[in-house]
């Protein structure tokens, strides 16, 4: 490459300078990536943005152009996808479509070839990542259950928090492509261990966002500035990341999904599912899910009169505006919770 002190150029070498100036190295793995929604779409794009080969698919063609532009390669199913991968990466709707994915005819477990490493990163049920890590053991292939959290902004800003359950080997051969989509990326345990670690956070996520409306609707009515309260709070025994990210798209009213409500009741059931099978009673996620699916229930025309009166609470906080898709409150971000207090609902 020197020659007199000099750095030969020319188009052949120049790809090589850079990843080598970027870290990267030559011989890459081939990434498939399923799954190109609210969070996918970004945890995908950073992968490409590191150099790496990658394939995507998703039930919706439109969702993956854009990284389509930026040098992808479509799939028309996950199994194609899965075929030619060292690693695949998941991030789907719910278990059902996890397992159909995966456990389905033709579907990734199936036409991935052994050695490879399966990574699914949709919050799903712990005893399915159980079942996938020993049908695709049985196929030589290496299977990790990878849910995050951090949202819409975590995906966007490369700081999500995975949450791994599965063989250290796996784990150790897929860490660089988790360095790519978060920050604080631990192994939990054997397979379903980061599920249950993902069923932890989603517990304590529900009785939070309770708590914070509670406390908006509480200081709002004896006549505090919520964003004055916050201040506050937000630095004390009380804080949380909700607090202090989501509070304030609340009083901006901004309801729109960085995680949608439809999801997170999901994500309760499972979690009270999990709970019954080991026998603990968790009464304050009980609650949380009621009210989430009275919420997921209100109508267009009650959300909009639920705003209004979110609005009346005074504090300058700000009614919601929603947009033409909107068909119910499972089409909200979580911090829609606020208007089902807000309205007098609960």
């Amino acid at each position: 490459m020197f020659a007199g002190g000099g750095v030969e150029t020319g188009p052949p070498l120049c790809p090589i300078l850079i990843k080598a100036c970027l870290g990267y190295t030559w011989d890459m793995e081939h990434v498939a990536f399923i799954g190109t929604g609210v969070m996918g779409r970004s945890m995908a794009g950073h992968i490409l943005e590191r150099g790496y080969p990658l394939t995507v698919y998703s039930r919706t063609r439109s969702k993956t152009e854009e990284l389509i532009k930026r040098g992808a390669s479509w799939a028309g199913t996950p199994g194609e996808a899965a075929a030619g991968a060292d690693v695949v990466i998941s991030i789907v709707g719910y278990p059902r479509d996890v397992e159909e994915i995966y456990l389905g005819s033709g579907g990734i477990v199936e036409r991935a070839g052994s050695g490879a490493v399966l990574a699914d990163m949709t919050t799903s049920s712990p005893s399915l990542a159980r079942r996938i890590a020993e049908k695709a053991g049985a196929r030589g292939v290496l299977s990790l259950d990878a849910p995050v959290s951090g949202g819409d902004v975590g995906a966007k800003n490369a700081a999500l928090s995975i949450m791994v359950g599965g063989e250290q080997r796996a784990f150790d051969k897929i860490l660089p492509l988790f360095q790519c989509m978060g920050k604080n990326i631990v192994l939990q345990g054997p397979s379903g261990a980061g599920q249950h670690c993902k069923m932890a956070n989603q517990i304590v996520i529900a009785s939070t966002m309770m708590a914070v409306s509670e406390a908006l609707v509480y200081g709002a009515k004896a006549g505090l500035h919520p964003l004055t309260m916050l201040k506050s709070i937000e630095s004390g025994a009380a804080g949380s990341w909700s607090l202090s990210n989501l509070v304030p798209r609340m009083l901006k009213g901004d309801f729109n999904p960085g995680f949608f409500v439809k999801h997170f009741i999901k994500d309760m059931g499972i979690a009270l599912d999990a709970a019954k099978e080991l026998g603990a009673k968790l009464p304050g996620l009980e609650k949380a899910e009621q009210l989430y699916r009275s919420l997921a229930a209100m109508s267009r025309e009650q959300l909009e009169k639920a705003a209004d009166m979110a609005a009346s609470l005074g504090g300058n906080i700000e009614s919601a505006r929603f947009g033409a898709e909107l068909a119910n409150g499972g089409d909200l971000g979580t911090q829609a919770i606020f208007l089902l207090y807000a309205s007098g609902a609960v």
